[in-house]
């Protein structure tokens, strides 16, 4: 998986990820890759709403020593 764009979100709270994320995948074609890092543990499903509303994909996500990671693929 090519990743296009690194954003880290980590220690921030509810709404900022959310906020940071769609910023940064607006700077994003469609079809590329965003990985994201955060710690905020609502953003899970804040993310998986967002990104289901605004047409992209979430490709895969995992926790790592408290970070959450998430791939999304911009629609």
């Amino acid at each position: 998986m090519t990743i296009n764009k690194v954003l880290d979100a980590k220690g921030l709270a509810c709404p900022m990820p959310i906020v940071k994320t769609k910023k940064a995948i607006n700077e994003l074609e469609s079809e590329q890759v965003l990985e994201i890092h955060a710690t905020d543990k609502g953003f899970k499903s804040d993310l998986t709403a967002w990104a289901k509303s605004g047409g992209h994909e979430l490709l895969k996500h995992e926790e790592e020593n408290d970070v959450l990671k998430f791939w999304i693929k911009k629609g």
